[in-house]
């Protein structure tokens, strides 16, 4: 049976889609990282609780399918604020939060940065 889990477990890793804009924050690749951490041992691996496996399972698929997003379809693609889906994927791109992040940082800080052979972190000790 942990065979036959193992499979369905890596078909929905294949057919999960990897996002190259959300780098160490991507969906995909974490429910990847799981299920080999989960399957250590392949098709041999022992599972210690079957129904938590299935369940674990078929929540993932509902999510991949946007089961819910199907049920309870929106009447309008776009937020209270007028931003569209594109836009969102936009501003939550790793570039671009880390352009925001820098952003934080006052002018002397990042000058100090810029400009300094030592790390800000090291004036801090």
């Amino acid at each position: 049976m942990a065979a036959s889990r193992y499979r369905r477990f890596l078909r929905l890793c294949e057919e999960w889609p990897v996002e190259d804009t959300k780098r160490q924050r991507d969906l995909g690749a974490f429910v990847r990282q799981r299920v080999a951490q989960a399957f250590r041992e392949g098709e041999n691996t022992q599972i210690s609780d079957p129904e938590a496996c299935d369940q674990m399972y078929e929540s993932l698929v509902r999510i991949h399918t946007n089961f819910y997003k199907k049920k309870y379809p929106r009447l309008k693609d776009t937020t209270f604020t007028g931003v569209t889906l594109e836009d969102c994927r936009t501003i939550l791109a790793t570039d671009i939060l880390k352009q925001m992040g820098d952003g934080k940082k006052g002018t002397w800080k990042r000058l100090r940065e810029k400009f300094s052979a030592k790390k800000p972190e090291d004036d801090l000790k």
